[in-house]
């Protein structure tokens, strides 16, 4: 069984396991470079305050997930708005589990009176994301054609967005 909870600092390290496959396996992030512990302690500093939630999914005691609303970007025009950000272990996908951290970091995002508008930023050979985003009632609101490149490769970025 699946508990979603907030994170805590001793999930970094997990957290940073299932981004790093990302970063060095897949498209879900254009990192090119693995990430580094103390610049993903400055990530979680940011989380669990203002608008910002992160939490994580566990399954018999293993991070097997997690999902944050981060800040849109810096300006304070922008307080009101927040990239949400999921990710599961490569060895979890397709039990169930980004869809169980979406339901509840959307929850959070409505119950919060400081946010008014979510946003994702998804690659587009990242078609599972895409999907989960509308099964949810995010819009799709744009299209970036070949603004990143990685593994050699042009890749398209989109833009969805929901208002809570």
């Amino acid at each position: 069984m699946i508990k979603i909870r907030k994170a805590a600092e001793s999930d970094i390290s997990a957290m940073l396991d299932i981004y790093n496959f990302e970063v060095e396996n897949g498209t879900a992030t254009l990192d090119l470079e693995r990430v580094s512990l103390e610049s993903r302690l400055e990530w979680f500093e940011l989380h669990n305050k203002n608008n910002h939630p992160l939490i994580v999914a566990e399954k018999d005691g293993e991070v097997v997930g997690y999902a944050c609303l981060s800040p849109f970007r810096v300006k304070p025009a922008y307080n009101s708005t927040v990239e949400l950000s999921v990710y599961v272990s490569h060895k979890h996908k397709g039990r169930g589990i980004g869809k169980a951290l979406m339901g509840e970091i959307l929850e959070l995002a409505r119950e919060d009176e400081k946010t008014h508008l979510v946003v994702s930023v998804i690659t587009s050979e990242n078609k599972v994301s895409c999907i989960m985003h509308e099964k949810f009632g995010f819009s799709l609101c744009g299209r970036i054609h070949e603004a990143a490149f990685k593994f050699g490769r042009a890749i398209d970025v989109i833009f969805y967005e929901l208002k809570v």
